[in-house]
């Protein structure tokens, strides 16, 4: 059976359900711009917090890659400390 696109209803609910999986995925680690980015802060902060052991990174070829998880645990650890204050 075809919707009005003339795309078969079927083929409609499997993109969906693919577009669905595709926006799921979190990356397991991101270069520096798109770190700065998702924590709002700037690239010589960064590498601050790096320099202090704050946030792992692992180096790929010339890449400097930082864990996706070590973001999440840097802005846990300081959520907790400013409750804590």
């Amino acid at each position: 059976m075809e919707g009005p696109t003339g795309v078969s209803i079927s083929d409609a609910n499997d993109q969906r359900a693919k577009q669905r999986y595709q926006t799921e995925i979190e990356p397991i680690a991101m270069r520096v711009p798109e770190a700065c980015r998702y924590l709002g802060i700037g690239r010589s902060t960064l590498y601050v917090l790096i320099g202090e052991g704050e946030i792992e990174f692992i180096k790929l070829g010339s890449s400097t890659l930082l864990l996706t998880e070590s973001l999440k645990n840097l802005i846990e650890r300081r959520r907790t400390e400013r409750e804590l204050v």
